[in-house]
């Protein structure tokens, strides 16, 4: 009888240790944050608990443009680490072979560095006269006063580099789970390439990724998302089969959602990248954050900035595991 009831405890004590640690390190400094949001007063004075709720009012009025600005950039940062990433997951799963475990490892090498260091790098490579514009210039190919670094794109570029092994790592283990004989059936059944399903598909992420880098650009997205729509069409339907649209991408969910998780929530509050390879147009709301936090030591409204930017990602969250059916992915009730 005692024997049973440890079985019956045994899941519930394995949980204890995770539990209490999210309680010490999470739960209880998220509550304390709170209170220090409601806060009145200043670092020489002293702070007083007024509970001042319109500090949330004033702290959204005063920098949404900053959220706007960080759910931009992350969300493209997520786009471009799921273009890059999937067909790099895509590669490792099916044709790896042998060396699936030397490209996973090469995946994951940049971790082996410094978070800074990594973003410094980018620096480096995308001077005015660096590794990337110094031949284009050198060739004629650009204006000797164009520049990628201090502007959105470097930004971008940055989040993107830095996240993109946490969009990779989900999408291979949910890819290297695919029957590769629902494939060979799929094939066998007309779902073969130069299908319409990947034109669609490629022509409608070309959309999606041109039109956000040009609305970042604060151009006019109309026409390179059109020309964007028309190459991705084009490799869409020379490179996406009818069978991974119809097979392959479905089984894959489950990876790409959690992939899309894992890097849009720490991009969207990532500061380091704005702070270096930004310009003060290019601050995301991490950068506030940081400022009000350290610098001009406004507690409160660096907690209450915490807490709009975390009630702004759950919010986000729910709608698109919504959209996207998570309790279907994960195997939980429909």
């Amino acid at each position: 009888m005692i024997g049973v009831r440890v079985r019956q405890l045994a899941p519930y004590l394995l949980l204890l240790p995770g539990l209490g640690y999210l309680l010490l390190f999470y739960a209880y400094p998220a509550v304390q944050m709170f209170l220090v949001s409601l806060w009145t007063g200043n670092i020489t004075e002293g702070y007083q608990m007024t509970w001042n709720w319109g500090i949330y009012a004033e702290g959204f009025r005063t920098y949404w443009p900053f959220l706007v600005r960080s759910a931009e950039y992350g969300g493209l940062a997520t786009i471009l680490a799921f273009a890059l990433g999937y067909p790099l997951a895509y590669t490792i799963a099916f044709k790896g072979g042998r060396y699936k475990n030397v490209l996973l490892f090469l995946v994951i090498a940049p971790f082996f560095t410094s978070f800074l260091l990594r973003t410094l790098s980018w620096k480096i490579i995308l001077a005015d006269n660096g590794l990337v514009l110094g031949p284009l210039k050198g060739a004629g190919l650009v204006s000797d006063d164009f520049r990628l670094l201090a502007t959105p794109i470097a930004v971008v570029a940055g989040i993107t580099y830095n996240f993109l092994p946490f969009m990779t790592l989900p999408l291979y283990v949910a890819l290297e789970k695919v029957d590769v004989r629902l494939l060979e059936a799929a094939k066998d059944l007309y779902a073969g390439p130069w299908r319409p399903g990947g034109t669609i598909v490629g022509g409608l992420l070309g959309v999606i990724i041109v039109g956000m880098i040009s609305l970042i650009m604060e151009i006019n997205p109309i026409a390179p998302a059109v020309i964007g729509g028309v190459v991705g069409a084009v490799i869409g339907t020379y490179l996406i089969s009818e069978a991974f649209v119809r097979v392959t991408f479905p089984l894959s969910l489950p990876g790409v959602f959690a992939g899309s998780l894992l890097t849009f929530i720490p991009a969207v509050g990532d500061f380091i990248n704005a702070e270096l390879l930004g310009n003060p147009q290019s601050q995301m709301i991490g950068n506030v954050i940081q400022a009000r936090f350290l610098k001009i030591t406004d507690y409160p409204m660096a907690s209450a900035l915490s807490f709009i930017l975390m009630a702004a990602i759950l919010i986000g969250v729910l709608v698109y595991a919504k959209v996207l059916g998570t309790e279907e992915l994960t195997g939980g009730r429909t």
